[in-house]
C-alpha cells in the first residue's frame, strides 16, 4: 500500500466554535454541540489524515477555545498514530464569520487539496463562498445540518486523505453542488447552499428564523422530505434532490388564511403549521424577483441581508457550486481498488488472496465425570446438551 501519491498532501480544517450554540437552543429545543467534542472529532480526523499519507494540515485559529483545546491534544499526542503535521493559520481573529472566509481564503492560497469543515449550514454556506474549486468534507456540528452530514470523523479523516492524496480521482469521490447567488442591484453579494428564506422583519437581529408569520418566500437548492428547517416546507410538498438540475421557490401565505398548510419541522423540536400559495420549479440562471419591496433574506437559515423598496434583489440558481466528499463513493472505491490493503510476504502481484471457507474441524470440550447433567459440549458453534 502506497500512502502518497502527491507528495507534501495537505488539508485544511474549519471547525466554528460557536456552532451548534445559536438561539434555537432557547426558541426550540437543539442540542448544544460543545467545544470538546468538535475538538475530539479533530483528534479522530487527524488518525484518519495520517493514516491515508496526508503531511500537514493547516487549520483556522479562534478564541472560543477550539485551538487552545487542540494544543493541549497535540502536546500530549504519542506515537502510536502518525499524526500530520499541525499548523495554527497565521491571521488576525476578529471571532465571527469572517474568521472563517478568511481562513478558506489562506487554505487556497496554501494549495490545499482538500478542506474538512465542521460546523452547520451556515458554516458551510461561508465556505462555499471561498473555496472555489477545492473539494470540501461536509461534517455536522450545527442546528438544522442540511447541507453536511453527521458521520464519524475517522472515516471522514480516512476518505478525505485518500483524495487529497490522489488516490482516489476528484471525479470518483465528489459531487457538485448548487447554489442561490443573490444579486442586488446587479452586483452578487451573497450564496445560499440551502435555501434563501424572505421574511417581512427589517432588521436581522439574532440572525436565525423561528416565526413562519413573517416569511413571504422561500427558495431551495434542494429539498428532502425528512429535511429540518425551511427547506422541510418545500420538501414535504414536492422533494427535489442534491442531483437534480432544478430548485424550487415556495411562495407563503398566512396559515390561517392558505389553501394550503404544512406541519414543518423549520427548528429542533419546532413543528409548525406554513402556510403555501404555490409551489414553483426554478431553473439554472432564470432569475427570480422578491414578492415584497422591503425586508430581509435568512440565508441557510440565519438573516444576513436587509433590502430596501430603492433596490432591486433577484435570486438566481447556479449548478456549479462547491465540490463535497462523498465518503460511501471513496470508501467503496478504496475497498475495489485495495487502497488499504497491504499485500502479504509470499503473495505475487495478481495472485488472489485466498481466505479459508471451510468450516473448522470438530471439537469437543472435555467433560468432568460428574452424575446426571454431565456439561456442556460446543460443536461447531452449537450448543448439546449431554445426559
Amino acid at each position: 500500500m502506497t500512502k502518497s501519491s502527491v507528495h507534501g498532501a495537505r488539508v485544511g480544517i474549519v471547525a466554528n466554535p460557536v456552532s451548534g450554540r445559536d438561539i434555537r437552543r432557547l426558541v426550540a429545543h437543539a442540542s448544544v454541540f460543545p467545544i470538546a467534542e468538535k475538538c475530539n472529532m479533530i483528534t479522530r480526523l487527524l488518525a484518519g489524515l495520517g493514516a491515508t499519507g496526508v503531511e500537514r494540515v493547516l487549520i483556522m485559529p479562534d478564541v472560543g477555545g477550539v485551538a487552545e483545546r487542540l494544543r493541549r491534544a497535540i502536546a500530549s499526542h504519542g506515537s502510536l498514530d502518525a499524526w500530520p503535521e499541525v499548523d495554527f493559520l497565521d491571521m488576525p481573529v476578529e471571532d465571527g464569520p469572517t474568521d472563517t472566509v478568511h481562513a478558506v481564503g489562506r487554505m487556497v492560497a496554501a494549495k490545499v487539496s482538500a478542506i474538512v469543515v465542521l460546523g452547520g449550514d451556515g458554516t458551510h454556506r461561508l465556505v462555499a463562498s471561498a473555496c472555489g474549486e477545492i473539494p470540501v468534507m461536509a461534517l455536522s456540528t450545527g442546528t438544522n445540518n442540511v447541507f453536511p452530514a453527521m458521520r464519524e470523523a475517522t472515516i471522514a479523516g480516512m476518505a478525505t486523505g485518500l483524495v487529497a492524496t490522489g488516490r482516489v480521482s476528484k471525479a470518483d469521490a465528489t459531487i457538485r453542488n448548487k447554489v442561490l447567488r443573490v444579486e442586488i442591484n446587479g452586483c452578487a453579494c451573497e450564496v445560499a447552499v440551502v435555501d434563501a428564506s424572505i421574511s417581512s422583519q427589517w432588521w436581522t437581529g439574532s440572525k436565525a428564523l423561528w416565526r413562519p408569520e413573517t416569511l413571504n418566500q422561500i427558495f431551495v437548492t434542494f429539498a428532502e422530505a425528512g429535511a429540518m428547517g425551511l427547506s422541510s416546507v418545500a420538501g414535504l410538498l414536492n422533494p427535489v434532490s442534491r442531483n437534480a438540475a432544478h430548485g424550487l421557490r415556495v411562495d407563503l401565505a398566512p396559515a390561517e388564511t392558505a389553501a394550503l398548510t404544512v406541519q414543518a419541522p423549520i427548528a429542533p423540536g419546532l413543528v409548525v403549521p406554513v402556510g403555501v400559495a404555490g409551489v414553483y420549479k426554478i431553473s439554472p440562471g432564470e432569475p427570480q424577483s422578491l414578492r415584497i419591496p422591503r425586508g430581509v433574506i435568512a440565508l441557510d437559515g440565519e438573516r444576513e441581508i436587509e433590502f430596501q423598496s430603492d433596490q432591486q434583489v433577484i435570486l438566481r440558481l447556479d449548478v456549479d457550486g462547491p465540490f463535497t466528499i462523498d465518503i460511501e463513493r471513496v470508501m467503496a472505491k478504496a475497498a475495489q481498488d485495495g487502497l488499504l490493503v497491504s499485500r502479504q510476504h509470499g503473495n505475487q502481484e495478481g495472485e488472489p488472496l485466498m481466505v479459508p471457507t471451510a468450516a473448522p474441524p470438530r471439537m469437543k470440550m472435555p467433560i468432568p465425570p460428574t452424575g446426571g447433567v454431565q456439561g456442556w459440549v460446543v460443536l461447531n458453534r452449537r450448543t448439546h446438551l449431554e445426559g
